[in-house]
């Protein structure tokens, strides 16, 4: 009766031991570099299944949220949108590859695409 206790509670992740936080979670150096100038942020990132959501803090009060994350595999995809300081905005599109405690990707926005990447606070 014990081992099919303790099968069962394995099975259902029931053994009281804290559960690993998924690859994703947690905060991100971000930095890129283009044309328009160097972006540096500090970038939460939260899995939820396929899943991602989190922001993009630049400091200053301007925090970015992330849109439409998708998690496939080893590899994420979202969006930002963003206010251009002259009104209008703009739309980054994002998609990149984890890699141990590395994210490296491309943003494109404009017609152009520069690369990135964030590497675990």
């Amino acid at each position: 009766m014990t081992r099919l206790f303790l099968a069962l509670a394995l099975a259902l992740g029931m053994t009281g031991a804290p559960r690993a936080a998924a690859p994703l979670d947690g905060q991100w150096d971000f930095a890129m570099s283009s044309p328009m100038g160097t972006v540096e942020a500090v970038v939460t990132l939260k899995a939820d299944g396929t899943t991602l959501t989190g922001q993009f803090d630049l400091g200053g009060g301007r925090v970015w949220p992330i849109d439409d994350g998708v998690i496939d595999d080893d590899r994420i995809t979202f969006q930002i949108d963003r206010d251009r300081p002259s009104g209008g905005g703009m739309t980054y599109g994002m998609s990149g590859t984890l890699k141990g405690d590395t994210i490296s990707g491309a943003a494109s926005a404009m017609g152009m695409n520069v690369d990135w990447t964030m590497t675990r606070k």
